[in-house]
């Protein structure tokens, strides 16, 4: 597998700013007036907290756990590193990751000489683990990017079995789009939820993704090696003056009370643009989150130099989708949910490049 498959994203590139960017998965909304008085008004003179005390008893009050638990992080993907670091230390060699699935799992794997091994949905993920012995990390992504998707509440039982017989397992469990969940309820149990290492994040979903900042909750039993271990690999103050304010807002009700608002808008700016793409003639997956992937109904796309020229056609336009070839979906592409505007936007384009592209060779 090649470095680029484990290092794209989707957001800003090194092209010309970008119109309509349909390729970021964060809340497209502008953040609560009360957010952004935060961030403007974070002390940048002076270094935050070392230990970051009050931050890590707001956050336990808000999730309802024991503030020695609460690990602050740079963003899910330096604790995804660390994570992943702390974990080869205490001598697991396997890591388990979704596939399709987010790259940084994988890379963080990778770039430690672990052996990685995929999984395609929750039955064999469990069925793998319950005929393995080996120490191993096991990633699992609710809702999952790319997908949207969640896992079953089967899936969810039964790996709550799996662990009460298996020695030697990390479970890490990354929530970065819980917040943006719009259908359904959370499918984990609390008890399985505070058994895994739960990797939190509030910028996707206040759509402040420049903002790094993040927050470990450990297991309430956890392994006594790895949360020293955790924290001894963290470098000094983690987490920014901008992010202890993110955080710090994020917790307050005023902010969840806009957060529940804005994902009754952005079901219904989904349901628009998913109504768009199946008129156009796409393929559509299911998804409970803003984000989705969607498969265009050209095939010369599927075709790698095909796919590079449509999306660098729609790109020079000022619309960004998301390849997810670089997530094991060759063909696909995922899009984030966006407002009217941008939406018009890009039916106007796709119209524009329907008749040539569904007649290419």
């Amino acid at each position: 597998m090649s470095p680029s498959r484990l290092v794209e994203h989707g957001g800003p590139d090194d092209g010309p700013p970008v119109a309509w960017d349909f390729s970021t998965n964060a809340n497209p909304l502008p953040a609560p007036a009360a957010v952004r008085k935060a961030l403007a008004e974070a002390d940048r003179r002076h270094y935050p907290d070392p230990h970051y005390k009050a931050l890590r008893a707001r956050l336990a009050a808000h999730w309802q756990a024991d503030a020695d638990l609460v690990l602050p992080t740079a963003g899910s993907s330096e604790a995804i590193r660390r994570l992943s670091l702390a974990a080869s230390l205490q001598g697991v060699c396997d890591v388990w990751v979704p596939d399709p699935g987010y790259g940084d799992y994988r890379a963080a794997a990778q770039a430690l000489g672990l052996q990685v091994l995929g999984y395609a949905d929750g039955p064999s993920l469990l069925s793998a683990l319950a005929a393995s012995a080996q120490p191993s990390l096991v990633w699992l992504c609710e809702p999952c990017n790319p997908t949207g998707q969640s896992l079953s509440a089967e899936f969810w039982a039964g790996l709550a079995a799996v662990m009460a017989e298996r020695a030697g397992l990390i479970v890490a469990l990354d929530r970065a789009y819980e917040p943006l969940r719009l259908d359904g309820e959370d499918p984990v149990p609390d008890a399985v939820a505070r058994q895994c290492w739960q990797l939190w994040s509030p910028n996707k979903a206040l759509g402040m993704t420049g903002v790094r900042a993040g927050a470990m909750l450990a297991p309430a039993c956890t392994n006594t090696c790895l949360l020293p271990a955790l924290q001894a690999l963290a470098p000094s103050w983690v987490l920014s003056a901008e992010g202890v304010a993110l955080w710090q807002a994020w917790c307050d009700e005023s902010t969840q009370v806009w957060l529940a608002q804005a994902r009754a808008t952005l079901g219904d700016w989904r349901a628009a643009q998913q109504a768009l793409l199946t008129a156009l003639g796409w393929r559509v997956a299911p998804s409970v989150t803003p984000f989705f992937l969607a498969r265009p109904p050209y095939p010369a796309v599927t075709d790698v130099d095909g796919r590079h020229r449509w999306l660098q056609a729609l790109r020079a336009e000022g619309i960004k989708l998301r390849d997810a070839a670089s997530l094991g979906l060759p063909g696909w592409v995922r899009l984030g949910t966006q407002g009217p505007e941008a939406r018009d936007a890009l039916q106007r384009a796709l119209t524009r490049s329907d008749r040539h592209w569904k007649d290419a060779a």
